[in-house]
């Protein structure tokens, strides 16, 4: 029989034999030991079981039958001193032994023939610890691909079954068959073997607490699922932390059924397999596995480094936030796609985005039918609309599924098409995902408020000594705001609006430091305190208390470090523009590229004037909405944008020429000029020039003006047109020369 059909049948006959489990006739006193260690860490180092122990108790006539002892042939024929010392046997003892499958077939007849001849129709395995079935049993009869008799999906634990009897004995855990044997007052078995002494031990206390004055009845029967049930999963339904792990290392085709193969006899929670996805939304090798319960939890720990085909897997705790954030979801299109159940999920990637159903479903093919058609399908979208190039699909058999996956890289259209095994919990981290994709057309209307050109609200205040700020140093590359607002955890509501500031490197890419702005300095040393040397996606992130002052400059070029503070160096950095930058929502025919990367030297910080400039030439800016930062579904990137450059910058942007001559033209007379300018002198910042050109060319190129030749800086050249109107300068100049010229305040 296959392995597949055979499950089918187990899964057929369960209800009918936890039934027959609950109320046997007789107990099967079961005992087995490894090549490694043994005792509370036995199947821990997951080395094969070479020994098996059992011996028969009716519990009605209370009678005890045959003592029986079976060695294993294991593949590996090496025995650890523990072993050897512990069990008494030599390799000599099981290298003419039977492979496992033989011996459970032979346990299996030896067993329901001596129960039938004690005139007793049914049975159930009776253990001191849960180790022998969970840990290593079922694993590793799940690495050889056998399939397990079915006794060995039920089981009574002695130790629960005698907490139940004597409450007051002391906590399940602690529990050894010394101490529950001294607390009924008998003496530990005589044998000398601790195979054979565990197994008499076990009988005779058994006997004891069926017997006057105890006459306890087994019935708290244990089960091993036969299969892992995929599910879907509410982001409101309660996650217990001391339930879920994390698993690292998985091979990346990795699907749910082949993580709960891997943690085969212990119990995964309905839909507790998450697997986890990484930026561009591929497997990462990481799955949150939630369990019924912390007593599976802690078994599943103890498989830390075991191996899933060549690969070990790493597992570690986790909580249940972290689970509920990748497989949570609260679509109800999701929740209906699956609430279909038994059905297994296909992921299709690739697809062209014209691609309709009929398309897709003649791709699949009529040898891998879609379960109910096209409702079987779900695309998916962007916000807007727009598709992603990802679907899921049902298949209601596994002989669908791989038919379907014959189909991986075959042609749709133009395109070749991914084909993977998939998850619930994929899907509703997918769907997360993508849901959530800041775009321009997503961000919230009403906070727009129009503000001049030349006065453009500044996102930071003038560099103070009060130390309100955190620096935040040894920042994953790829950590974004969201990843900061997490790693901050509860102190996020005490950021200032746009509050998180992320630091550049020259080639305009993250350098893995990050300041962040706080209401108050006590808020500051707060986080400072709580957050230092705190984890973020593996790395620990130091944290510092500064003041915007040191801010500033360290966003300049400058460095702050133990031995103080280093200004900025005299030659500027070339910065290059971030790729893309959602919280400024600027058309390209308001601010130019000049505009947005001035010098930090040539744009010191200064309050904003006000002016009066013509309202068609506005910025959009966004208001502090501090009652917004509790809402965890919004836009991140809107109320906590970070400078394109430094902070010192971004409140300053100056006016296109086009723009400043605007402004200028619409005064009533020359004089009204100084409403806009607001100083008589002015720099002037220019772009493009060869890199040959000197001071002298400077002031050849700005011939017929007046300017002053001896006021220009030693980190770039500037020049300073003091009485003639700037406005003219800038426009007549500018066409005369590919140079651009830009204000500067």
């Amino acid at each position: 029989m296959r392995l597949t059909e055979r499950t089918q049948v187990q899964q057929q006959f369960l209800p009918l034999w936890s039934l027959m489990a609950s109320h046997s006739d007789t107990l099967v006193v079961f005992f087995g030991a490894t090549a490694g260690a043994n005792g509370g860490k036995l199947g821990s180092d997951e080395r094969e079981i070479i020994l098996l122990v059992w011996q028969i108790v009716d519990l009605h006539e209370k009678k005890v039958g045959k003592l029986h002892k079976c060695y294993v042939k294991p593949d590996s024929l090496e025995l650890t001193d523990q072993c050897k010392e512990e069990t008494g046997l030599t390799v000599e003892d099981i290298i003419k032994a039977e492979p496992l499958d033989k011996v459970l077939q032979q346990f299996q007849q030896s067993v329901s023939s001596e129960v039938k001849s004690l005139g007793r129709s049914s049975f159930t395995l009776l253990v001191n610890s849960p180790l022998v079935i969970r840990q290593v049993l079922h694993p590793e009869a799940s690495k050889k691909n056998l399939v397990l008799p079915e006794c060995f999906f039920s089981f009574v634990d002695l130790r629960k079954e005698f907490h139940k009897c004597c409450p007051n004995a002391g906590p399940v855990q602690k529990q050894t068959l010394a101490s529950m044997l001294e607390y009924v007052g008998l003496p530990a078995a005589s044998e000398q073997l601790i195979r054979v002494k565990e197994v008499r031990s076990m009988v005779q206390l058994t006997l004891c607490i069926l017997a006057e004055p105890y006459s306890h009845k087994f019935s708290c029967v244990e089960t091993v699922n036969y299969k892992f049930d995929s599910g879907a999963c509410c982001k409101t339904e309660p996650v217990d932390s001391e339930t879920v792990i994390r698993a690292r290392g998985l091979p990346w085709q990795s699907s749910d059924q082949d993580i709960a193969r891997f943690f085969k006899g212990l119990n995964i929670a309905k839909g507790g397999v998450a697997l986890c996805l990484n930026a561009q939304g591929r497997r990462n090798g990481e799955a949150l596995v939630r369990f019924i319960n912390s007593e599976h939890r802690d078994l599943a720990l103890e498989r830390h480094k075991h191996h899933m085909g060549c690969r070990y897997i790493e597992v570690y705790k986790a909580t249940g936030e972290e689970f509920l954030k990748i497989a949570g979801g609260t679509s109800n299109e999701v929740a209906q796609f699956l609430s279909k159940e038994n059905q297994v999920i296909i992921r299709m990637r690739g697809l062209p985005f014209t691609a309709t159903s009929q398309e897709v479903l003649s791709f699949l093919g009529p040898e891998s039918p879609v379960t109910d058609g096209a409702e079987g399908l779900l695309f998916v979208k962007y916000p807007d609309g727009r598709p992603t190039g990802d679907a899921f699909v049902l298949f209601s058999c596994e002989e669908y599924v791989q038919n379907a996956l014959k189909k991986h890289k075959q042609i749709l259209g133009k395109r070749y098409i991914e084909l993977f095994r998939s998850t619930a919990a994929e899907v509703q981290q997918v769907l997360n995902r993508y849901m959530s994709t800041p775009l321009i057309s997503t961000l919230p209307a009403s906070p727009i408020v129009p503000v001049p050109v030349l006065a453009t609200q500044p996102f930071l205040p003038a560099a103070t000594s009060t130390r309100d700020c955190v620096r935040l140093r040894g920042l994953p590359y790829t950590a974004g705001i969201e990843d900061i607002l997490e790693f901050m955890g509860e102190h996020t509501v005490d950021i200032k609006p746009h509050g998180v500031h992320m630091v550049l490197n020259q080639q305009g890419r993250p350098s893995g430091d990050a300041f962040i702005q706080m209401k108050s300095a006590d808020r500051a040393f707060m986080v400072a305190q709580k957050c230092h040397k705190k984890t973020m996606k593996d790395r620990y992130v130091e944290v510092f208390q500064c003041s915007t002052e040191e801010m500033s400059i360290v966003l300049m070029g400058g460095t702050l470090n133990r031995s103080g503070l280093s200004p900025p160096p005299c030659k500027l950095p070339c910065l290059s523009p971030p790729t893309a930058y959602a919280a400024f929502p600027t058309p390209p025919a308001i601010l130019s590229e000049a505009a947005l990367y001035q010098s930090p030297l040539l744009a010191a910080p200064r309050p904003p004037q006000t002016t009066v400039a013509s309202p068609a030439h506005t910025l959009a800016y966004y208001p502090p909405q501090p009652h917004l930062y509790m809402n965890m579904n919004m836009n991140y990137t809107a109320y906590y944008p970070s400078p394109p450059v430094s902070p010192s910058t971004v409140g300053y942007f100056a006016a296109p020429p086009g723009a400043v001559a605007a402004a200028v033209a619409a005064q009533p007379h020359p004089a009204a000029a100084s409403s806009v300018l607001p100083q008589p002198g002015a720099l002037v910042r220019m772009q493009g020039l060869p890199y040959n050109t000197g001071v002298k060319d400077i002031l050849s190129f700005f011939q017929g003006y007046q300017y002053a030749p001896d006021e220009y800086s030693g980190v770039g050249l500037a020049a300073s047109c003091s009485q003639t109107p700037l406005s003219s300068c800038i426009t007549s100049v500018a066409n005369a020369a590919q140079v651009h010229l830009v204000l500067c305040h």
